[in-house]
């Protein structure tokens, strides 16, 4: 889930605590008509309404559905990445640590079918008006990887193996979600990508 160019829209001022609950209970309305009937079932005037904010507030936060299905996706990812802390992952090498948190979460949205299919679908979706959006959920996927490499200050080679890393797993959920690929494929294509990983680390001296 790579991050786009950067929008045009203005800097958004920092939410005080009653516009972060507000914006917290339109999420968690978002995840759970998500979660009952995927994409379609997301409709904005219901979700104002789950989370008792007037239609036009809803407007005000999200834009759109697709702005706010892949809200909920870096949402999502938040909380994922605060279970992973305080349960990391125990491979002995960076490639298997990342391949052990990318399944953890793949198999997080497995338990949640039509959640994954909304959010997936939104970001399939967006377009460039969506970019702050989209750059979220790239930051939150990035920092998830890199805190399972165990690195604080990554060099651009490994940004870019990131990178390439969070186009496979984006790509399998996609085709996973449309029956293309089993889980065990999914497994098989996220292990095979994180061992670019070895390819960053630092040769041995003689």
């Amino acid at each position: 889930m790579p991050a786009e160019a950067s929008s045009s829209r203005p800097a958004v001022p920092a939410l005080t605590e009653r516009q972060e609950a507000r914006r917290r209970r339109i999420l968690r309305a978002s995840a759970r008509l998500a979660g009952r009937g995927g994409f379609d079932a997301v409709q904005m005037r219901e979700v104002a309404e789950s989370s008792q904010v007037a239609l036009g507030t809803l407007y005000r936060y999200f834009p759109s559905k697709v702005h706010l299905l892949v809200a909920t996706m870096q949402d999502q990812l938040e909380h994922l990445h605060g279970t992973l802390r305080k349960k990391p992952p125990a491979g002995d090498t960076a490639a298997e640590r990342v391949a052990q948190t990318l399944m953890r979460a793949f198999r997080a949205l497995q338990r949640e079918p039509h959640l994954a299919e909304a959010m997936i679908r939104a970001l399939t979706f967006a377009d460039r008006s969506v970019s702050p959006e989209v750059d979220q959920v790239s930051r939150q996927t990035t920092a998830i990887i890199l805190d399972a490499m165990g690195l604080d200050a990554p060099t651009p080679e490994q940004l870019s193996v990131v990178r390439v890393i969070e186009h496979t797993w984006h790509s399998a959920l996609i085709t996973w979600l449309s029956g293309r690929a089993s889980i065990a494929q999914v497994k098989v294509d996220i292990e095979t990508v994180c061992r670019l990983i070895d390819l960053t680390e630092p040769s041995p001296r003689a």
